[in-house]
């Protein structure tokens, strides 16, 4: 396909540089600062993971073009995701906070395993990574959160500091940056005597840009609507 990169950032290098050998071309890559640049400019498909403030140039151009749109940007508002969906109503649109095909496994397994879990153990989502990082807690964390909990049943509580009292029902999310931490996701399940951990380790960012070409195959041909790593991964027997 013909592709354009929004992003010149880690991930949008990385992406152009592998682009060849999965039989793409990369038409342009743009950012907020030259995305006059690209005017008319055709493609096939967008691959987005830049900054939020993009979203709704890129919107536009993808509608334009009725193109697919690849979206990996973490930080959105919820104003932000309804203008992404809008944008599926005309174009195929694939979301993910993380386009690691593991973690979309451990979504899934999150939420399976929690209705077995939550009545007698306690559940902690713990996050790592770089120190560059802007969003906190990362977009990886909030999926999993929502995999955990979809009807929102629990409160939310963000690290803990000073005098707290007893545990509620809540889910404790904490956050860590530092070095170079590609990513770390856990979730922690504390029972009376025993504990469960699942977690996940990216050693680096080229597991993205694997999920990112994967999702692109999937994509070739859909109908307009709003996809997901789920619809990619489909069902775990």
């Amino acid at each position: 396909m013909r592709v354009m990169i929004v992003g010149k950032g880690k991930m949008g290098t990385r992406l152009a540089a592998s682009a060849a050998e999965k039989g793409h071309a990369i038409v342009a890559t743009v950012d907020r600062f030259n995305r006059e640049a690209i005017g008319s400019l055709a493609c096939d498909a967008v691959i987005d993971f830049s900054h939020p403030d993009n979203l709704a140039w890129v919107c536009d151009y993808v509608e334009q073009q009725c193109c697919i749109y690849l979206c990996g940007t973490t930080g959105l508002t919820q104003e932000q995701m309804e203008r992404l969906k809008e944008t599926a109503h005309t174009c195929p649109v694939f979301y993910s906070a993380n386009f690691s095909y593991g973690v979309a496994v451990l979504t899934k397994l999150v939420e399976w395993l929690t209705p077995l879990l939550e009545t007698d153990f306690d559940i902690e989502v713990v996050e790592a990574h770089h120190n560059q990082k802007q969003d906190a807690p990362s977009g990886t964390a909030k999926m999993l959160l929502e995999a955990i909990d979809p009807t929102h049943q629990y409160a939310r509580v963000h690290q803990r500091d000073g005098f707290v009292g007893k545990r509620g029902r809540e889910i404790g999310i904490h956050s860590i940056r530092g070095g170079t931490v590609a990513g770390e996701h856990s979730v922690l399940y504390l029972g009376d005597e025993e504990a469960i951990r699942l977690t996940h380790t990216a050693s680096s960012r080229q597991i993205f840009v694997n999920g990112a070409w994967k999702a692109l195959a999937f994509m070739e041909g859909k109908k307009p609507g709003f996809y997901t790593m789920q619809d990619m991964i489909g069902g775990i027997r």
